[in-house]
């Protein structure tokens, strides 16, 4: 390919997609002494979230598990002006996450039924996109629409022509279309009544999103 009879040009993409499923990150973590009663207090805490879930209207199946650790956990202490770690017991951390089609009168209730969990769950909120590929199509048109106006542009001001494409160059970018709104610890939980839960209202704001391609055309 002749570089001189040739134009490259970048188009980028950009869009604002507006976030339409609402991920409710949930989690149960303590320290156990001993490795057997981790395990069960890991299974009964998670089964208690779900049980207080139930009462949201979500079946067991649509709380899924997202990472799940079972670890020795050590504390460090001074003797005699030495540091030393002595073994504290098994840390257990089971990561769940709910998702739904946004609804505010839905997300009050999960969050009632999180501050009555007899877990105390810590948990997070965010929100993302649910067709997510119809945005990637979206964003992706946009930068090619884009680099073919720099293109055209730049020919006229250049006094050449565009020809034909000779080549497209997209390496596919994972775009990140979620957003962290809330998160809190299991004090803020145990201390939420339940009317200040169902009176939380809260709307994400709209997600920038950018990708770009390359694309070579034969100048006349």
């Amino acid at each position: 390919m002749n570089a001189r009879k040739t134009m490259r040009v970048t188009g980028r993409g950009l869009i604002k997609v507006k976030p339409d499923q609402t991920c409710i990150g949930i989690t149960v973590c303590d320290v156990e002494k001993n490795y057997e009663k981790a395990v069960r207090r890991a299974s009964e805490d998670s089964e208690a979230v779900k049980a207080s879930l139930a009462a949201a209207g979500f079946s067991a199946s649509e709380i899924k598990t997202v990472r799940f650790d079972i670890e020795p956990e050590y504390e460090g202490y001074d003797e005699n002006g030495v540091w030393k770690q002595r073994f504290k017991g098994y840390r257990f951390c089971h990561e769940l996450r709910l998702v739904f089609d946004s609804d505010k009168e839905i997300l009050g209730k999960v969050f009632t039924c999180l501050a009555k969990c007899p877990a105390e769950p810590e948990f997070r909120v965010s929100y993302r996109v649910k067709d997510q590929e119809a945005a990637k199509n979206l964003l992706l048109a946009g930068a090619v629409a884009d680099a073919r106006n720099k293109a055209t542009i730049l020919a006229s001001a250049s006094g050449v022509t565009l020809g034909e494409i000779r080549h497209i160059d997209y390496s596919f970018e994972d775009v990140r279309m979620e957003v962290t709104t809330m998160q809190r610890s299991k004090v803020f939980m145990t201390g939420i009544s339940e009317d200040c839960a169902l009176g939380i209202d809260m709307e994400p704001e709209d997600i920038d999103v950018a990708d770009t391609v390359t694309i070579i055309w034969e100048i006349l």
